[in-house]
This record gives C-alpha cells, sequence and structure tokens, in this order.
C-alpha cells in the first residue's frame, strides 16, 4: 500500500501544475518589484516560500492586479493556450522601457492513448527546490542589473494563442522591445507538464 499511497502523493493534474506555475509568477514578479525598487521598501511584506524568504507587496491595487492576472493565466494554461507572460518595467517620465522579464511556458505532458487526462509524477520537492534556485537567481540579478535611477513603474503582458478568447477588460498591446538589449537566461523548472523559462533584458550601456 505504501508504494500505492506514494504514488498518489506525487501526481500532479495539468491544473495543479498551472497553480505552482501562477504561484511562482506571484512569488518572482513580487520579488522583482522588492528587488528592483519599483516600489518603496517599506511597503512590502516578509513571506516564507519554497525554504526562502520573499518580500510581498502590501499594497491592495498590486495585489488585486496580480491576482486578476495570474487567475486568467492559470485558465488559459490549463487549456494550453499562453506561450509566455512578460513583465515590462518603464521609465515613468519618458515611457522608455529599461527591462522586461520574460517567463516562457512548454508544454510537456502528453495525453494517453486512453484519452485520459495528462498527469504529471514529479515529486512536488524536486520542483520547488528547483523554482527556489530560480528565486535565488532574481534576487542576485541586482549585483548585474543597471541601477534604475528614475521613478518606474510595471505592466504584464500575456502572449496567448490567435484564437484565445480574451476578457473584454484586456486589450491588446505591441511587443516593448529594449534598443541596444542584453539578456541573461535564469534556470529553467518543470513540473513534468510544465516547463517554466525566466529570462532578463536591460538596456545596456552605450
Amino acid at each position: 500500500m505504501s508504494g500505492v499511497q506514494q504514488k498518489t502523493s506525487n501526481e500532479i493534474t495539468l491544473r495543479g501544475s498551472a497553480e505552482i506555475i501562477a504561484e511562482y509568477l506571484y512569488y518572482g514578479i513580487n520579488s522583482i518589484l522588492f528587488q528592483r525598487g519599483i516600489y518603496p521598501s517599506e511597503t512590502f511584506n516578509h513571506a516564507v516560500k519554497y525554504g526562502l524568504t520573499i518580500l510581498i507587496s502590501s499594497d491592495d491595487g498590486i495585489k488585486k492586479f496580480l491576482d486578476a492576472v495570474l487567475d486568467q493565466i492559470k485558465e488559459w494554461l490549463v487549456q494550453k493556450k499562453v506561450n509566455k507572460l512578460t513583465m515590462v518595467i518603464t521609465s515613468v517620465n519618458t515611457k522608455e522601457v529599461l527591462e522586461r522579464w520574460d517567463f516562457c511556458v512548454k508544454y510537456e505532458g502528453t495525453v494517453g492513448s486512453d484519452g485520459a487526462p495528462e498527469v504529471g509524477n514529479k515529486p512536488l520537492k524536486d520542483i520547488q527546490k528547483e523554482i527556489q534556485d530560480v528565486i535565488r537567481q532574481i534576487t542576485a540579478s541586482v549585483t548585474y542589473l543597471p541601477l534604475l535611477d528614475c521613478i518606474c513603474s510595471f505592466d504584464l503582458l500575456i502572449y496567448t494563442l490567435d484564437d484565445t478568447a480574451v476578457p473584454e477588460e484586456w486589450s491588446e498591446t505591441e511587443p516593448c522591445i529594449i534598443a541596444n538589449s542584453q539578456e541573461v537566461r535564469l534556470r529553467t523548472f518543470s513540473t513534468s507538464l510544465h516547463k517554466m523559462e525566466t529570462i532578463v533584458s536591460y538596456k545596456a550601456d552605450g
């Protein structure tokens, strides 16, 4: 019986995998907002996740915005409609894009020949260890990213398949390009159903 119980505890459904991805995005985006100084440090609270202390915005507007975006992303991940979420950091005064964080999704699961739903079997602790490594890299990014010495804002762009039904309150936009940019690829992690790659692009000197 112990073998069966172990197998059950390791099973991850497509929706469960989408929850893991959305949760990573929530903590990752919050960490970026803090590390890059987009909002005052006193507006963040400590939270413990993935064995790390992560700073989370206490601003109700930011929390409401992130919840709405990530709830929608979860549905699109289950439907395999989303390819990428991009966090864009822009100068408030000049509107110039200074930094871009791309969270790229690939779908790894396969449906069985009997039509059974996709199920992953990667242990949650292994997934969380991989996510921990990525969050550590986000935290360390301040050592090489240029100082953002102006007032900045952020926005989130979601890249979906063409046939995706988009809520009315959402609008289409052009890709945000950084002129003369450099990029750093962070570690990837996989739930065995979704694979997530995180890339930061920034304006190079000169």
